[in-house]
């Protein structure tokens, strides 16, 4: 069993430990505290020291519990920090701001006060004096171009205008928090260091080694910013690459990698490099022919066999290959990808669920060439048969978690060179057309878009928009249309498909328009009376309604709907999926 030594100490007696000499490794983030939660830390610990502002108030017998910090001892006796870093650096910046204060001051209290917190910023001799050259705290993040200015603030207590480090902005926060301090309480300053050094707590896990501290730290309430999954993955890769001599060559690869992933991931849940991480798992899952519909929690998949897989050699060159592919998907690089795919790529980008992007991972990792390319007309006919697929599963079976079980299922024919076809899961038409023509087409459910989407790309005449533009759903029959006049019999046909389509958010069209004859000229775009030109929608669809319609009726509606299902049902049947 793994040793563990866990006591609550007070910040004196912690940093004071001739044994304390904290690293902040390289694989760490880089100092990330603002002035937000200095404010709640002061807010905090001055609340506890003063309470009601009042200094004799102050219960000596009180702890304040500031959190807790994960290290282990590395090989050269320095606790290497896993987790608590924010805190612990945030906290060297607040002595160090008081102790420059103490240099000016001669009665007793401030000197006593001023040698603990000597104590606790640098390393002393055998009676106890600092050495000032010696800090009890260093910083080798690879990936922080500021730890430098943060050493030397510590060491010099100096702070120049013109640095903008959150390690120099937080200090500029504190030295004013103090100056503040000391003109309200000037016979009193000497007690709210003092109380912070004796009576504010720090839970210290010592961990044997790292794997040990990494396994414990997320058990723990973290107040700061806690190491992500990727991070973990940081340090294995970190312990792997030193072992064979290419630490500098991986902190490298890895800032290349946070980099490209912070321009093109945005999940909702985890980190950048988390997705990433995640879109290179569904790859090794149906490689091991993995088929269960329960997905294992991101590290414990990879902390399997001691992290086996992060230390395969191939590992970190497929993760940079998969997010230069991923990256030339949502930039549209048109060298790599012909109009057509970056078309079926758009209409993919408004899937009603993201399970597209795992399946289209497996797939270009396991049928890329030597130049990382894909074959354009296989792409092709992979990409529609996701799109039809995709679509139609979600008016049977809606939710994320309904699509794991055919798409595991396809991932592993993808990796073991079977055709994807889906043959287990083909659509009986009048069952899945009941469904669609059943189906309340609310704006807010992903579908819906995601139907519109489909149905706009399927004439070779829409052209190809950004990936930045922002589409909402237009209904071409207004809802202030039917309001003002009731002219639709069938209330419904207000929320079909045959009433809606994407439109530019940019283009606002005024409730007060709400005839369609008033709209036609914002598809088409129009020329205000001060000269503005207001270009037209980038929709065909839109543009070939406004060029060729008087008017919009509910039998239009009607048409265009059936036109739709009827179209989509097509589009299945061209692709196998019917029965």
């Amino acid at each position: 069993m793994s040793k563990l030594n866990v006591d609550q100490k007070t910040i004196m007696l912690l940093f004071s430990d001739k044994k304390s000499d904290f690293l902040i490794p390289d694989y760490q983030r880089p100092y990330a505290w603002e002035e937000t939660q200095c404010q709640t830390l002061w807010d905090d610990i001055f609340s506890f020291a003063f309470p009601d502002n009042n200094c004799d108030k102050f219960d000596s017998n009180e702890e304040y519990f500031l959190g807790s910090i994960v290290t282990f001892e590395n090989e050269n006796q320095k606790k290497e920090v896993i987790d608590g870093q924010q805190r612990l650096t945030t906290l060297m910046l607040l002595l160090r701001a008081f102790y420059a204060k103490f240099n000016h001051m001669q009665d007793e209290n401030s000197k006593s006060t001023k040698k603990r917190i000597s104590e606790c910023l640098w390393k002393t001799n055998e009676f106890g004096d600092a050495n000032l050259n010696v800090l009890k705290i260093d910083s080798e993040v690879a990936t922080d171009n500021d730890k430098d200015e943060f050493l030397d603030i510590l060491k010099s207590g100096i702070v120049n205008k013109d640095q903008k480090s959150n390690y120099a902005k937080n200090y500029r926060f504190f030295q004013e928090k103090i100056d503040a301090f000391l003109n309200e309480y000037p016979s009193y300053f000497a007690y709210l260091p003092a109380r912070i050094l004796r009576n504010c707590i720090l839970l210290p896990v010592e961990a044997e080694s790292q794997d040990t501290a990494l396994r414990i730290f997320s058990t723990l309430n973290d107040r700061g910013l806690p190491l992500s999954d990727a991070d973990i993955f940081k340090a294995q890769f970190y312990k792997y690459y030193s072992a064979k001599n290419e630490k500098e060559s991986f902190i490298e690869q890895w800032k290349e990698l946070e980099e490209s992933c912070g321009k093109i991931f945005k999940p909702l849940y985890g980190t950048p490099m988390d997705e990433l991480f995640t879109r290179y798992m569904y790859y090794i899952r149906a490689k091991q022919g993995v088929k269960s519909s329960t997905t294992e929690a991101l590290r414990k998949f990879y902390e399997k066999g001691k992290y086996s897989i992060l230390k395969q050699e191939e590992t970190l060159p497929n993760l940079k290959i998969l997010v230069n592919f991923w990256s030339d998907v949502y930039n549209q690089n048109s060298d790599r990808f012909s109009d057509k795919i970056l078309k079926k790529l758009f209409v993919l980008y408004y899937a009603p669920n993201g399970m597209w992007t795992y399946f289209l991972s497996v797939y270009f990792l396991h049928n890329k060439d030597a130049k990382e390319q894909l074959d354009e007309t296989k792409l092709e006919e992979f990409l529609t048969k996701i799109i039809a697929f995709v679509w139609a599963y979600s008016f049977i079976n809606p939710g994320v978690n309904a699509l794991r079980t055919p798409i595991y299922a396809e991932m592993i024919n993808i990796v073991t060179d079977k055709t994807v076809n889906f043959n287990d899961y083909i659509f009986e038409e009048n069952t899945l057309t009941t469904a669609i023509k059943n189906f309340e087409f609310k704006n807010g459910r992903p579908i819906t878009k995601s139907m519109l989407t489909w149905w706009a790309f399927i004439t070779e005449s829409q052209s190809l928009p950004e990936l930045s533009s922002v589409f909402e759903v237009e209904h071409i029959f207004a809802k202030k249309r039917q309001e003002n006049d009731k002219s639709l019999s069938n209330i419904k046909n207000l929320e079909s498909l045959g009433n809606k389509s994407l439109l530019e958010e940019k283009i606002n069209i005024r409730a007060s328009d709400y005839r369609f004859v008033d709209k036609k000229k914002y598809y088409l775009g129009f020329t205000t009376d001060k000269g503005h030109i207001k270009p037209r929608t980038i929709i065909y669809e839109l543009v070939n309604l406004a060029s060729n319609r008087i008017d919009f009726s509910e039998k239009d509606i009607e048409n265009r709907n059936n036109e739709i299902i009827d179209g989509f049902i097509l589009f299945l049947k061209e692709n196998n999926f019917i029965k």
